[in-house]
């Protein structure tokens, strides 16, 4: 009979387990994106009530950067234990191609860029996280040979393609948490180069420095001489930790894959928005690059037509001062309007000289328009990549929406099944139970007639007797 009986739904997890489970917890927009085991596990904030832990009060849990650091702790913690575990199934040296390894260098890069503080150059701002790297080399001497062999690496042009070339010489030399343990323990170095809320300045940091220590179990081999580490676009792949229906389908009840599956439905639409964003973002820029780009060439041309301009100017010039000269020699004999021819000649030559100089100041300025026409051609075409890269993985995300949407309909299909199922189940309990009930009553019956005709034996049985 207990076979029969229908289960109950799963229940609601209690309050301390949710508080436990928001501990490990990445926050994305309106979604909780939890940490379980290898994979990322959503759940909207507005179907649960947590009961937070007591917090120090000098720490909101919803500013907006602490939720940033927790993020990226979260991401670094998933980068480092898929990469371990891929890398030890795989059993070989990792090389460049690995989407694995390059997945934790992008988070890597987001975890040091992290409340970096902005420095002005003639070009604008620019953040960029190899200062930091080179406190190494002062904190800790071994690690000159790593960062001259950065300065030595051919193709290296920016501070960013040295600071990602610095973090994969490290891993080759499984030095790399040794290394960060060093400078985050210099927190008053650090502040030169960090914002005091960054993640290098808090416990985050700590933390991923101490989960860094299971990557010297790896053992990789990158070449870098051939890699365009300037121009790389760090872009980190969700898809990659997304939680696969395979790994839902183990779960024994229905109602828990219908909501993992719409959870990393939601994500992946939220996350679609974000791509959309950034999409439009880039356009614009690029719009606006190619706008600057149109300017800069009508300045060039007014420019070329300025220089033959001037050109010409100095050769009509030569030629007047040549027919003058010639003049004045013709009348030499005249010490007046020798004097005269004298003065004119040195203002003219000075009037040449100044022509020259004008010359060459907009020969100069025509060098650096075509300069930089070369530089915005060339931020127009990494742009153009980094939008096609984010195209191609938008229609990833879609054709993953459209699977979830399938796997939603069978999940919905399947839990109609078993809510027939449950109701014959039922039904059959309700009529097994009439059955027992009237057979228990036709079993008294009986043991009554069994008593009086046991009785009236007994009489019959007396008179024999005496």
């Amino acid at each position: 009979m207990s076979d029969l009986t229908p289960q109950s739904e799963t229940p609601t997890p209690t309050t301390d387990k949710i508080t436990q489970a928001a501990r490990e917890t990445i926050y994305l927009c309106n979604f909780r994106v939890s940490v379980d085991g290898e994979w990322l596990c959503l759940r909207e904030l507005n179907d649960i009530s947590l009961t937070p832990d007591p917090e120090p009060a000098h720490e909101d849990p919803k500013d907006p950067i602490a939720i940033e650091r927790l993020n990226l702790m979260n991401m670094a913690k998933l980068s480092i234990k898929g990469l371990i575990e891929s890398a030890l199934n795989l059993g070989r040296t990792l090389d460049s191609d690995y989407a694995p390894l390059q997945q934790f260098f992008v988070v890597m890069e987001h975890c040091l860029k992290h409340g970096l503080k902005a420095k002005k150059t003639f070009l604008g701002q620019n953040k960029s996280f190899w200062g930091p790297l080179e406190l190494v080399e002062k904190l800790t001497p071994e690690a000159g040979e790593i960062t001259a062999s950065v300065k030595d690496l051919p193709g290296l042009r920016t501070p960013l393609g040295r600071g990602r070339a610095w973090l994969r010489l490290a891993l080759m030399q499984k030095k790399l948490s040794d290394y960060m343990k060093t400078i985050i323990n210099r927190k008053d170095l650090l502040s030169e180069f960090y914002e005091p809320n960054a993640l290098m300045m808090e416990e985050e940091g700590a933390v991923i420095a101490g989960l860094l220590v299971g990557l010297n179990v790896i053992d990789a081999n990158l070449c870098m001489k051939g890699e365009d580490l300037d121009s790389q676009v760090g872009v980190i792949d969700f898809s990659m930790y997304l939680k696969d229906g395979g790994h839902s389908s183990k779960s024994a009840e229905g109602d828990d894959q219908i909501t993992s599956i719409l959870d990393q439905k939601n994500y992946v639409e939220e996350l679609n928005r974000h791509l959309s964003a950034s999409v439009n973002n880039l356009q614009a820029k690029v719009d606006a690059l190619e706008k600057s780009n149109t300017k800069l060439t009508e300045e060039l041309a007014v420019a070329n037509n300025r220089i033959i301009t001037l050109q010409e100017d100095v050769e009509r010039v030569k030629e007047e001062s040549s027919l003058q000269l010639e003049s004045r020699k013709a009348s030499s004999a005249n010490g007046q309007t020798l004097g005269e021819t004298r003065k004119q000649l040195k203002e003219e030559t000075l009037l040449r000289l100044d022509v020259e100089r004008e010359l060459e100041v907009q020969i100069g300025m025509r060098q650096e328009v075509e300069l930089s026409m070369k530089m915005l051609e060339k931020d127009v075409c990494e742009k153009q990549d980094s939008l096609l890269e984010l195209r191609q993985q938008l229609e990833d995300l879609r054709i993953i929406n459209q699977q979830l949407s399938h796997k939603t309909q069978s999940a919905d299909s399947s839990s109609k099944q078993k809510s027939d199922v449950i109701a014959r189940l039922e039904e059959k309990i309700n009529q097994m139970s009439g059955t027992i009930k009237h057979l228990e009553t036709s079993d008294k019956r009986l043991v009554k007639q069994a008593r009086t005709l046991s009785s009236a034996a007994e009489k019959l049985l007396q008179p024999q007797l005496q």
